[in-house]
């Protein structure tokens, strides 16, 4: 029988805080849908995984399931729909937990069999100021909102009304997603160990003549020993020109001599996920041209690390990763001009055209506003905080052209960590797997035998 993955209080915890922010609003009812069960070919399902937002408020992990919070004036209530047991169907797919045993082990005030959705949230949405839900998410959503609505102003001669005001809860879980619990940090750092667990076994394993899918088989093998339940996305090996395509994927591409091979690869530890970069040699060693992008790109992350810190604005690692790089183009004749001018220009995205990272979580591109209110009517940078966690990744792609040095060509370089903002700077999660090119090429050397 399965069980919790984890203790459920801090799901309860944050089911309340959803109740608490209805009820300072006046109150009302919130439902959220997990995600639904999608067909591969045929009779074929994808493997199931549940909506982000869904689990972060429940910890529940099967398909057709429905979470209603009612904050009203008799109290506030947790609410769960799910399937009922089916013995006959348990023979074929596994064990579910059904409305009963869920109720208790999920910490709800009460379950319900999902059937019985349409009959009950009529009356749920009785006389309730509001109506909390993901709104424009989904056309089947917005179908049965209406309908339950609808179904609720009927009521009306009745002496009952219906909400007349309806708020977007995907906006409220993604302010509060967007700061890490205690929980959510340990797990977080799981994934990191996992992922850069799988990281070291493609250093180790990669020679030339293999191909990109065998280094990708490496990375499922670390991930799945290591108790990762699938990967975070889909991994990018990426070998010689190959890595200058920014989402690359696996392919058939042979590891060739005195070619880098880029690994974007992160596994998914209860729901959360790791995600890391490394560009290392195929052969072990990197050429001249090679070292000099990449510790050119070490150095860069290095200074957008430095620059994550509470108070520094989203941006500040960005900008300090570019000032790097920037001159780094000029030093190597990447660029011609001068460090202001190439930056103010944007001369610079011709090499480095994506930002330096993303909130990472619960899903790999994590929510959360990367702005916020400026007090007067505009918009700003949003200013770090504690309990954040965001990648750090800057890279440098060079493809052939005229007026670049031949040298650089085909060479595509991106070295990513995640990082937890702390009380005096950030915790990185992915250092396991080292980024100095000497560290990476003795790791090579010595899983050579």
């Amino acid at each position: 029988m399965p069980v919790p993955a984890t203790d459920i209080s801090p799901f309860r915890q944050r089911r309340q805080r959803v109740l608490e922010h209805m009820r300072a609003n006046g109150g009302g009812v919130a439902i959220l849908p997990t995600a639904p069960q999608a067909l591969r070919n045929r009779d074929a399902d994808y493997p199931y995984r549940h909506d982000s937002n869904f689990y972060y408020l429940t910890g529940f992990p099967e398909p057709e399931a429905w979470l209603v919070l009612v904050a009203g004036p008799d109290g506030d209530r947790s609410l769960l729909f799910c399937r009922e047991k089916n013995l006959e169907r348990e023979i074929w797919d596994g064990y579910r937990f059904g409305p009963d045993a869920a109720a208790e082990a999920f910490g709800f005030d009460q379950a319900w069999p999902v059937g019985e959705l349409d009959q009950r949230l009529p009356a749920l949405l009785a006389n309730q100021p509001a109506l909390y839900a993901p709104l424009a998410d989904s056309t089947a959503l917005d179908r049965r909102l209406r309908q339950w609505l609808g179904a609720a102003r009927q009521q009306a001669r009745a002496g009952h009304t219906a909400p007349d005001r309806q708020f977007d809860l995907l906006a409220v879980l993604a302010e509060m997603r967007l700061f890490k619990d205690d929980t959510e940090l340990q797990l977080l750092r799981r994934a990191g160990r996992i992922s850069a667990a799988g990281h070291l076994r493609a250093m180790r394993h990669a020679r030339p003549g293999l191909r990109e899918y065998h280094i990708e088989a490496e990375l499922l093998h670390a991930f799945r020993y290591e108790g990762s339940q699938a990967v975070a996305y889909n991994s990018i090996v990426a070998a010689g020109a190959n890595a200058c395509v920014l989402h690359y994927r696996a392919g058939d591409t042979e590891l060739r001599d005195g070619d880098l091979l880029l690994i974007d690869a992160g596994a998914e530890y209860d729901s959360y996920a790791g995600d890391i970069t490394r560009t290392f040699p195929v052969n072990g060693r990197y050429t001249g041209p090679q070292r000099t992008l990449y510790d050119l790109t070490v150095a860069a992350q290095e200074a957008a690390i430095a620059a994550t810190r509470p108070g520094a604005h989203w941006n500040a690692p960005h900008e300090a990763a570019v000032r790097v790089l920037a001159q780094g183009m000029l030093d190597s004749g990447l660029l011609q001009g001068s460090l202001d001018g190439v930056i103010e220009s944007g001369a610079y995205t011709r090499f480095y055209m994506h930002r330096t990272g993303h909130w990472l979580g619960l899903d790999v591109h994590d929510v959360g506003g990367y702005r916020e209110d400026d007090g007067q009517g505009g918009r700003r940078w949003r200013t770090l905080q504690p309990g954040m966690v965001l990648t750090i990744e800057p890279g440098i792609y060079v493809r052939p052209a005229d007026d670049v040095p031949e040298a650089y060509w085909n060479i595509g370089i991106r070295t990513e960590d995640d990082a937890a903002v702390t009380t005096d700077g950030c915790e990185l999660l992915t250092r396991d797997v080292p980024v100095a090119a000497d560290e990476i090429e003795a790791i090579m050397r010595d899983g050579r035998g």
